[in-house]
């Protein structure tokens, strides 16, 4: 039997160490969080598992996320990828990775894990997370029934033009040194956004998992994103009906501003929604006004907003 064990987070939570690597420690880490007998039995989505998937720099705490799908019935996972949050380990580089498809081995660990049976399967990612289960579903056709992307990276900051002007010299630095250093690019602003909205976690693993700058970051595993945008921009099929949330606005973190925590600071959000019309062929692009980042993380007016878009798309027949 899997060995679940309560999650630091509480409210319900449980982990689950998957299947390790044993020659470098490698790990993926699955949190559940199951719905109430009487929602499980007569919910909406009584039939239907979640899987979500984090962001760059970050790991599962969203717990109002959880709580959201539980309580239409669906069972709610999240996965914290191999070297972020849960399933970072000593001596290993966060959040690196050389190509995003090492990635599958975490996803299907996690699908087995979840004993889904006949079980409708919902996938949702936030940014980077975004991107990873978008060109899984396009891999792996008919395995999702629906998925929700908030906030993805479908795209490079500054567009095709950035993108192209980029790929030749990003890759070639991943050949000959995948982990060097490279300029920082975060300054802080929007954890600083976090901070000031009152939703940036406050758990004791925030700082080691979620550093106010990011983690650093390196030729490789800049390569591995940019392969996965230039995939995008071929265009890809996900095979589902897709659900694409962004804030309305971009402002640009040169300097900080108390805007900024009323608008998405890390994407060019309309540059990822011209790229979210080549991930399928059902597509539904929803705008928040006075979002952030990760839209579920807003102050509580776009926050509501958020989850309602959401709720309407599910109920307008998304999984059926």
């Amino acid at each position: 039997m899997p060995d679940w064990r309560p999650d630091f987070l509480g409210d319900g939570l449980e982990q689950l160490t998957l299947a390790s690597d044993a020659a470098d420690t490698t790990v993926a880490t699955l949190v559940r969080r199951l719905p109430p007998w009487r929602h499980a039995h007569f919910g909406l989505l009584r039939d239907v598992d979640v899987l979500y998937v984090h962001g760059w720099s970050d790991y599962f705490f969203q717990t109002e996320v959880a709580r959201w799908w539980n309580a239409r019935g669906a069972r709610f996972f999240a996965l914290d990828l191999r070297r972020y949050g849960r399933s970072l380990r000593e001596g290993q580089t966060p959040g690196y990775v050389a190509d995003l498809d090492e990635y599958d081995a975490d996803i299907a660990a996690a699908l087995a894990a979840m004993a889904r049976g006949s079980r409708r399967l919902v996938l949702m990612g936030h940014s980077t997370g975004g991107l990873i289960l978008t060109l899984w579903a396009a891999r792996f056709p008919g395995v999702a029934h629906a998925l929700v992307l908030n906030s993805p990276w479908l795209e490079m900051q500054g567009g095709p033009v950035a993108r192209q002007a980029l790929g030749a010299f990003v890759h070639l630095r991943a050949t000959v040194d995948p982990l060097g250093g490279q300029p920082e690019v975060d300054f802080g602003f929007y954890t600083r956004a976090q901070r000031e909205i009152g939703t940036l976690p406050t758990d004791v693993h925030r700082e080691q998992w979620r550093p106010d700058r990011g983690f650093a970051t390196h030729p490789g595993w800049f390569s591995a994103v940019l392969r996965g945008h230039e995939r995008i921009a071929a265009g890809v099929e996900v095979g589902c009906p897709a659900l694409v949330l962004l804030s309305a606005r971009w402002m640009p973190p040169v300097q900080w501003a108390e805007d900024m925590t009323r608008a998405d600071t890390v994407l060019v959000v309309d540059d990822i929604a011209r790229a979210a019309t080549r991930i399928g062929a059902d597509v539904t692009v929803a705008r928040i006004h006075d979002g952030v980042h990760d839209l579920f993380l807003s102050r509580p007016g776009p926050r509501a907003a958020a989850f309602a878009a959401l709720d309407r798309w599910m109920l307008r027949g998304a999984l059926d």
